[in-house]
């Protein structure tokens, strides 16, 4: 006996919903059947939001940062300490560190890291755009902000090597134990971060 489906406008639609990040086959199906069934333009004003975000954002053009115009608010920030850049891997990365406001400089997203089991190398990195802020901005410091991982270190000291002879301030966000964290649930990676990394009180 053959088994009942959904239409095929439907399957279709959990299909596209799945490819979504964390959107598993069982979330998917109810999105699709809440779009199907929903009363009012919800739908319609969840379409449009998506089509105006996909034709209207893309990278600034400056940090890699999400703008609707050539360069991001913070770019654009007049305000903000011009001298200091942190560089980070992704765009995403910038929103947790600026709501610290720990830090009031300048940005710069490398749009990944290097990777090679990935197929990702320099050339697949905005590193050239980097090279070219620093001999144009004249930052005094830059901030690594990358992962603590194997590919984090190893975009890390790429960079270094690569700034190594500028006149400039090189240094890297310090790692280890996360607030409230106790010395028995760490690693030892974590450790020697941590006492790498230590202040002087």
């Amino acid at each position: 006996m053959r088994r009942t489906e959904y239409p095929g406008a439907i399957r279709d639609l959990i299909a596209q919903l799945r490819q979504m990040p964390g959107v598993g086959p069982r979330s998917a199906e109810r999105i699709a059947l809440w779009i199907v069934q929903a009363r009012g333009d919800q739908p319609k004003e969840i379409a449009r939001a998506i089509t105006e975000t996909r034709a209207t954002v893309r990278p600034c053009k400056r940090c890699g940062f999400f703008t609707t115009d050539e360069v991001c608010e913070i770019c654009a920030d007049t305000a903000r300490t011009a001298d200091l850049l942190c560089v980070v891997e992704q765009p995403t990365d910038i929103l947790p560190l600026e709501r610290t406001s720990a830090f009031r400089g300048r940005y710069h997203s490398l749009g990944g890291r290097i990777s090679p089991l990935d197929h990702i190398g320099p050339d697949d990195l905005r590193i050239k755009e980097l090279l070219e802020r620093v001999e144009k901005e004249h930052f005094t410091e830059i901030i690594f902000a990358l992962a603590a991982d194997v590919e984090g270190e190893a975009t890390t000291n790429y960079l270094v090597e690569l700034l190594k002879g500028k006149p400039v301030t090189l240094t890297r966000i310090a790692h280890g134990l996360p607030a409230g964290g106790g010395l028995e649930s760490a690693d030892e990676l974590t450790l020697y971060q941590a006492l790498s990394g230590r202040t002087k009180l």
